[in-house]
């Protein structure tokens, strides 16, 4: 049940502080610092659970794709018995990259700097000329690429830690799994996958402003304001009177929830013949007509914009994913999603939908790129230190570890930067 505003009767108690991050406001070295930024990789990429690809990227035995966990080099494969593995992408000899492309399938990458050939799985098949290893001091096993601690998925999504230890994926997801489940329940066959392809685009700015950004409520009826007036949608979505939500989830993870402003387009399709068609396929396949309703009433995450701490967002029909390459260098890999058991017409609807707003020539992806180009720019001003993150702060609801506000308040960076200073407390 949707809680209604009033006034949290007491902030909480915060994390302890950091120099740079505070209990509500942020420095603007948080930015810019590159130790700083050393530090976030090892607390954070290296420490907690990061989103690494989809099942369906690694569909068949031998498949694999590459990416990277903060900016160390993987390999996500599944090898012959199905299994899924996060490699890292190193020769165990002298250090170069055994893997080049960014996804294909093969039964094993080999290195061409020295010729070492590992399995997908990892290990390693032998070394070249091989005479020239003594047992004494080499042996095969002792050479397997080096791997992932631990890997599991949800619903499809693959994370990987770099962390021996430490919370399971499903502790670390909490409640964002709820907004997982209602993304992925819609599609007719109960999965999605990805196969559309992918755009990419890069930014001389912190990786944190595209975290913060996806779930800002604040910015898009000034940001987007041209395609709002010439979309027909409106800009009441993000305006003072919407009833939309912002919301801080616990453990980093936040959400921009305006379901309750699209329910009436969406009853709208729900009462026709189409949409009780739908709603009776759902209900059979979830054995709950009232889980079907709420399902096809939130229209996947056209209802909603979700951020998985610290570097996934789960955005419009897309899988949007954060690589810190640099203090001052991000790039963003977008994988639209399509939806197993619906029609080609539904699913190129999906991706026309998509690049409409966040594709490269789009109504909206552009103007966050150009706001985070004034905000650097901005940042290099000194004597206006720090950067406040206020709005809402007196008119939240506490649900649980959820803190809840108005659409245009400042619960989710205000949780963001709550975890960002959790994880980053061991590094002080």
């Amino acid at each position: 049940m949707t809680p209604t505003l009033a006034r949290a009767p007491a902030v909480p108690e915060p994390p302890p502080e950091h120099p740079w991050v505070q209990q509500h406001r942020v420095h603007r070295n948080a930015y810019l610092d590159e130790q700083l930024f050393a530090e976030e990789l090892n607390q954070i990429f290296h420490r907690t659970w990061i989103y690494v690809g989809h099942e369906s990227e690694v569909a068949r035995p031998g498949d694999y794709k590459t990416t990277v966990i903060g900016r160390q080099p993987v390999i996500v494969t599944r090898d012959g018995t199905g299994g899924i593995h996060v490699l890292m992408n190193r020769c165990t000899h002298r250090a170069a990259t055994v893997c080049q492309a960014a996804s294909g399938n093969s039964a094993f990458f080999r290195c061409e700097y020295h010729g070492w050939t590992f399995r997908n799985n990892g290990e390693l098949v032998a070394p070249t000329f091989s005479a020239g290893y003594d047992p004494a001091d080499f042996t095969a096993a002792g050479f397997a690429l080096a791997r992932a601690p631990r890997v599991d998925s949800y619903r499809g999504l693959i994370f990987a830690s770099l962390a021996p230890g430490g919370e399971s994926l499903r502790e670390h997801l909490g409640r964002a799994a709820e907004y997982i489940d209602l993304t992925v329940d819609l599609a007719p066959a109960g999965t999605i996958r990805l196969g559309a392809g992918a755009h990419r685009y890069s930014y001389r700015g912190n990786w944190k402003l595209q975290s913060e950004n996806g779930v800002d409520g604040y910015h898009p009826n000034f940001v987007h304001r041209a395609f709002f007036e010439t979309s027909g949608l409106g800009a009441g979505l993000f305006g003072p009177g919407s009833t939309g939500r912002a919301g801080s989830l616990g453990r980093g993870h936040a959400v921009l929830d305006f379901r309750t402003m699209m329910a009436p387009m969406m009853r709208t399709r729900l009462a026709t013949d189409d949409g009780q068609r739908a709603l009776e396929r759902l209900t059979e396949r979830l054995g709950d007509r009232e889980r079907a309703t709420e399902v096809l009433l939130a229209n996947g995450t056209q209802g909603y914009n979700l951020l998985v701490f610290p570097n996934l967002q789960i955005i419009g029909c897309q899988l949007r994913v954060i690589h810190p390459r640099a203090v001052g260098l991000t790039e963003v890999d977008l994988y639209p999603y399509l939806h197993d058991g619906a029609g080609d017409e539904e699913n190129t609807a999906r991706l026309r939908t998509h690049e409409a707003f966040y594709g490269p020539s789009g109504g909206g992806g552009p103007d966050d790129i150009e706001m985070f180009d004034r905000v650097v720019r901005g940042l290099a001003v000194e004597g206006v230190e720090w950067l406040p993150l206020v709005r809402g702060l007196r008119r939240e609801v506490v649900d649980g570890e959820a803190r809840w506000g108005h659409i245009t308040d400042e619960q989710p960076q205000r949780g963001f930067y709550h975890r960002w200073l959790q994880l980053m407390g061991a590094s002080r």
